[in-house]
C-alpha cells in the first residue's frame, strides 16, 4: 500500500510518517499497516520540518514533495508520480490564536485546499482519503457533556470554524462523488516536536529560560489530552478499518484544566509555580472540550493507552534533550 501523507513535516503528520517506516516502534497490539511506499506533500510553513522525518528520510520507500495542497497542479503531480493508494490530510493552519488575529491563511488551506485534493483525489481515481479534524468543531461543552459524532457543529474560532467547514466539504465529497473518505476529530495531542507556540512546549522553553508562563484567564479551561502516539494508531485504524462517510471522535478521557498541566510542567522541570502569570483570556476561549469515542472502540477496537502522566514525562523529556530543535523557535525577548 503506498501512502500520501499532506502535512507529514509537522507535528502529528510526521509522527504517522515514522511509525509507518517503522521509525518509531508501534504500541503492542497495534494495527499492522502495509507499506510498500509513504510520500509526503508539505508546504514547510513556519510549523513544519524536514527533520521531523529523520531518520526515515533515508529509506528507499520514502519520498517527500515540498508543495501547497491549495496547488492543484502540484497535488496532481504527485498523484501521477507517486500512485497513492490512501491519502491522509494533516496539512492545516491549526493555531487558534493566530486565527484570530488572521484567518485568511486558515481559510486558504484548511477549507480550500481540503476542496482541491478532494477534486484531486476524485479525478485520479484513488482509494481511501482520510481527514484528520479536531473536537473543537464541537464547541464548548457544559460540564458532564461529551460530544459524540452526531453532536453539532459549534466553532468558536476561526481555525475551528474552517475545519468544520473541511469536515462538511469531505462529507459532500462522499454523498455527491462516491469519494471513499472518513473522518476523524481528535483532543489535544502531547508530544515530541510540537511547535513551542503550543501550550505544553511553550510552558517547557519559558520555563526553561526563567520567563514567565502565560495563562489564559483563570486557567479553568479544560482540555481532553492524548499522545500522539495513540493519536496515529487511531488515524490508521481508521484509514484502514473506518466504514466510507463515518467520522470517529479519538478522545482520551483524560481531562486537565490548563493550570493543572501547566503545573504538571513546571513540577518536573523543578521550577516554582510563582513563575504563572495569569492573563486577559483569548477572545471567545471555549470552557470545556471532552469526546465520547465509543464508536472508535467498537468500530476500530481502539483506545488511548498511554496515561497522560507518562506522555507527559516523555514530552518534557523530549524537550529537555532537544533544546537545539525548539530554542531557534523561540524569540529571545520576554512575550
Amino acid at each position: 500500500m503506498r501512502w500520501l501523507i499532506t502535512g507529514g513535516c509537522g507535528f502529528i503528520g510526521s509522527a504517522l510518517v515514522r511509525r509507518l517506516l517503522a521509525v518509531d516502534p508501534p504500541p503492542a497490539g497495534g494495527v499492522e499497516a502495509p507499506v510498500d511506499g509513504v510520500v509526503v506533500l508539505d508546504a514547510l510553513t513556519y510549523a513544519g520540518r524536514v527533520d521531523n522525518l529523520e531518520p526515515g528520510l533515508a529509506d528507499p520507500r520514502f519520498a517527500w514533495v515540498q508543495g501547497d495542497i491549495t496547488d492543484a497542479g502540484v497535488v496532481a503531480r504527485v498523484l501521477e508520480q507517486h500512485h497513492p493508494d490512501v491519502l491522509l490530510n494533516l496539512a492545516a493552519e491549526s493555531h487558534v490564536d493566530r486565527s484570530l488575529t488572521g484567518s485568511s491563511p486558515f481559510l486558504h488551506t484548511n477549507v480550500q485546499g481540503t476542496q482541491v485534493l478532494l477534486e484531486a483525489w476524485n479525478s485520479y481515481g484513488g482509494g481511501r482519503f482520510l481527514q484528520v479534524s479536531t473536537d473543537e468543531v464541537y464547541g464548548s461543552l457544559a460540564e458532564g457533556q461529551q460530544a459524540d459524532e452526531a453532536s453539532p457543529l459549534a466553532p468558536s474560532s476561526p481555525y475551528a470554524a474552517s475545519k468544520a467547514a473541511a469536515d462538511l466539504l469531505v462529507l459532500a465529497a462522499v454523498r455527491s462523488w462516491g469519494v471513499d473518505a472518513v473522518i476523524t476529530r481528535s483532543c489535544n495531542n502531547l508530544g515530541p516536536r510540537q511547535h513551542p507556540e503550543k501550550l505544553i512546549p511553550l510552558m517547557i522553553g519559558h520555563a526553561l529560560r526563567g520567563r514567565t508562563l502565560p495563562v489564559y484567564g483563570t486557567g479553568s479551561n479544560v482540555r481532553d489530552w492524548i499522545s500522539v502516539h495513540d493519536n496515529c494508531e487511531g488515524l490508521l485504524r481508521a484509514a484502514l478499518q473506518g466504514a466510507t462517510g463515518r467520522i470517529y471522535n479519538l478522545g482520551a478521557g483524560q481531562q486537565r484544566n490548563n493550570l493543572q498541566v501547566v503545573h504538571g510542567v513546571l513540577e518536573r522541570l523543578g521550577v516554582s509555580p510563582d513563575l504563572v502569570r495569569h492573563v486577559a483570556d483569548r477572545l471567545g476561549h471555549d470552557q470545556r472540550y471532552a469526546l465520547d469515542s465509543q464508536r472508535a472502540a467498537a468500530e476500530l477496537d481502539w483506545r488511548a493507552t498511554v496515561p497522560f502522566d507518562a506522555a507527559l514525562d516523555l514530552t518534557v523529556r523530549w524537550y529537555l534533550e532537544h533544546r537545539s530543535w525548539w530554542e531557534p523557535l523561540v524569540p529571545e525577548e520576554s512575550p
